[in-house]
C-alpha cells in the first residue's frame, strides 16, 4: 500500500512528453474518419441532381402540355368540318326534289316527257272483232336531253270508276305508232281499251318500268 507523500512514488505522467510548444492536439468531429462511415456527399452533386430532376420535370410538362393543345385542335377541327358537311347536306337537302314531289310532277306531265290527253271517236280497224271499244287521242313530246321510246303497251286507261284498262293492239286505225322520239320530236296516235266506259285519265311509262306520267283525258 502506498503511502500519501512517499518519496518513492513517481507523479502520474512523469514519463510522457509534452506537446511541442505547448499546444494541444485539435478535436477530431465525433464519428469524422472512422471506418465505415461514409463522408458526406459532395454539394455539387446534389445540386446537378436537383436541376437534373427539374429540366426532366419541365420537360415531360411541356410534352404533355403540348398533346393537350394538338388534342385540342384536332378536336375543334374535327367539329368545324363536321358541322360543314352537315350544312352542306342540309343544303342539298333542300335543294332536292322529295320522290313524292317527283311522282307528282310525273304524273301531272311535267318532267322531260309531256302527254296530253283527249278523248277520240273510235276507228274500228280488220283487226277489231264485234266488241265495243274506247279509244283516246294522246300526243308525247320529248322536251328532254334522252330518246325517249313510245309504245301503245307503254299506256294505260283508267275510267271514272276507277277500272284500269290496258290497250287492245291494233283494234283502231290510228293507234300510236312504236318510235323513239329524239329530244324535241313529238307523236300522236290513239290508244284503245275494251268495252265502253268514260276514260279520266291516261298513264303512260317509258320502257314500261321508268317513271309514270299520268294525266287527264280532256
Amino acid at each position: 500500500m502506498t503511502q500519501p507523500n512517499d518519496p518513492n512514488q513517481q507523479p502520474p505522467h512523469a514519463n510522457q512528453q509534452p506537446y511541442p510548444g505547448g499546444q494541444q492536439p485539435h478535436p477530431q468531429p465525433s464519428g469524422y474518419g472512422f471506418p465505415g462511415t461514409p463522408p458526406p456527399p459532395p454539394a455539387k452533386k446534389r445540386r446537378f441532381l436537383k436541376f437534373a430532376g427539374f429540366g426532366c420535370a419541365g420537360v415531360l410538362g411541356l410534352v404533355v402540355l403540348i398533346a393537350a393543345l394538338s388534342a385540342s385542335g384536332d378536336d375543334s377541327g374535327a367539329g368545324g368540318n363536321t358541322a360543314a358537311d352537315t350544312s352542306v347536306s342540309a343544303s342539298a337537302g333542300a335543294k332536292e326534289k322529295s320522290p313524292d314531289a317527283k311522282r307528282k310532277e310525273s304524273e301531272q306531265g311535267g318532267g322531260p316527257v309531256k302527254v296530253t290527253a283527249e278523248r277520240a271517236e273510235f276507228s274500228k280497224s280488220i283487226l277489231a272483232d264485234g266488241s265495243d271499244y274506247t279509244s283516246v287521242r294522246v300526243t308525247v313530246v320529248n322536251d328532254g336531253d334522252d330518246e325517249v321510246s313510245v309504245n301503245p303497251l307503254y299506256f294505260t286507261i283508267t275510267d271514272t270508276d276507277g277500272t284500269k284498262h290496258t290497250v287492245e293492239l291494233g283494234v283502231d286505225e290510228e293507234q300510236i305508232d312504236t318510235v323513239d322520239l329524239a329530244p324535241g320530236e313529238n307523236i300522236s296516235g290513239t290508244v284503245t281499251g275494251k268495252g265502253t266506259f268514260t276514260p279520266e285519265y291516261v298513264t303512260y311509262t317509258d320502257g314500261l318500268l321508268g317513271d309514270p306520267v299520268r294525266v287527264n283525258v280532256s
